[in-house]
């Protein structure tokens, strides 16, 4: 199944979704609105409030629109942390297109992005829902923690793996957790924790293959230059293990590399992480991580929705993207 046979699952959900997070950011401030209306409408995929909907609908919830509303949520959730991100990271591209920080400035896109949090909890207080505030409000201050602990991380060639991967779980799995779990809350909250776990692996995988990516993708088709990470001096899983696999003189050269995000020896590099065998450990890493989310849905009543979480799962081990 392909990404598009998925999203039909819910497609007029989806829709709808769209619908709610363009009216979300209608603002008397009308550059809070063109810079919300320009990263939203940057060409994202939408996995979350995806993963938000195909976890509602798996868990029993039929009617009403709470969940159409807690994936808009999600999205404007996404959406700031992107602005904050590209900011911090001093990002230019973004899916190929200029980043809101590069398109008008760091004060516009740090500024909107607080709008958008707000926003976002101005609408998830309208839920009455407390099991669901309580997700959202606990997972962004983990994401906010996961950042933070990548800033920590940033230019320092000792990051483990353990480090690594407490960043994923928390700046990126976190947010698919609180998007299923939250999904799972509206329909069958005894399956909750679950979904939780399953979205959590899902979220890891997704961010571990984003790193395979950076070494074996192009601009053209991430939408970003190879070896981004490397220039912003951040230590990935194929970077890690390539320090353990090559010769401590080649190793050398990537650890200087990272501390000083220097690209004088990129395409080097990229050539050693790719013949080492580091990209093979952190495919296998991404394959034990959705292995472990298929694993989480086995007490799941089948279903087409939890069948699309599971074609979801699989799809993120292969996409190009």
């Amino acid at each position: 199944m392909d990404f598009k046979s998925i999203v039909a699952v819910v497609a007029d959900d989806f829709t709808a979704v769209d619908t709610f997070i363009a009216n979300s950011l209608h603002s008397r401030i009308p550059l809070i609105s063109e810079v919300g209306q320009y990263i939203v409408r940057g060409g994202g995929k939408r996995l979350r409030p995806l993963v938000c909907l195909l976890a509602a609908r798996a868990c029993g919830y039929r009617e009403g629109d709470h969940h159409i509303r807690v994936a808009g949520i999600i999205e404007l959730l996404h959406t700031a942390t992107l602005l904050h991100d590209d900011v911090v990271d001093d990002s230019g591209l973004r899916r190929g297109r200029a980043t809101a920080n590069a398109r008008w400035d760091n004060p516009t896109a740090v500024l909107v992005g607080d709008y958008l949090i707000s926003q976002a909890f101005h609408l998830v207080v309208s839920l009455r829902n407390l099991d669901v505030m309580d997700i959202m409000s606990q997972g962004t201050c983990v994401i906010a923690e996961g950042e933070v602990l990548q800033l920590i991380n940033q230019r320092d060639p000792a990051t483990t793996e353990e480090r690594y991967l407490e960043v994923v779980y928390g700046k990126t799995a976190k947010l698919f957790e609180c998007a299923a779990e939250a999904g799972a809350c509206l329909g069958d909250p005894s399956l909750r924790q679950a979904f939780a776990a399953y979205a959590r692996h899902l979220g890891a995988a997704f961010q571990i293959i984003d790193d395979v990516l950076d070494y074996t993708s192009s601009a053209d088709i991430m939408g970003k230059n190879v070896g981004d990470d490397l220039a912003e001096g951040k230590p990935t899983l194929p970077l890690i293990q390539a320090m353990k696999l090559l010769p401590d003189s080649d190793a050398e050269l990537i650890r200087v590399a990272i501390r000083t995000g220097g690209l004088e020896h990129i395409d080097r590099i990229v050539t050693m992480v790719r013949d080492c065998g580091a990209l093979d450990y952190t495919m296998a890493r991404a394959r034990e991580e959705s292995r472990l989310a298929l694993v989480a849905l086995a007490d799941v009543p089948a279903s087409p929705w939890r069948e699309a979480l599971e074609d979801l799962t699989k799809l993120a081990l292969t996409r190009s993207s």
